[in-house]
């Protein structure tokens, strides 16, 4: 019984989820969140390769840089998908 419950609560959830991010605001809140935590850490990613390449060795920063090129990619992704739906929407 307790399961049947759960999965009432589970198919809630998801129609609720999605149904408000079908809502063009929330998608595009979402994209400009997105887009301006790309900017953020490409301005982090560059001073962070500025200290490395001043010559003292520091390896947390070293790693640093390198967590963020994993969080770079898939934003740099969105930003791809959002630019070429709003050249889509202009042609």
């Amino acid at each position: 019984m307790e399961s049947q419950g759960v999965r009432k609560a589970i198919t809630t959830v998801a129609a609720v989820s999605s149904a408000a991010l079908a809502s063009p605001v929330v998608v595009a809140g979402l994209g400009a969140a997105a887009v301006i935590c790309l900017i953020l850490m490409l301005i982090m990613k560059e001073l962070s390769t500025a200290e490395l390449e001043s010559g003292k060795p520091r390896p947390r920063l070293k790693f640093f840089a390198s967590c963020l090129n994993t969080a770079i990619a898939p934003l740099l992704l969105v930003f791809v998908v959002i630019v070429a739906v709003k050249v889509w929407q202009v042609l």
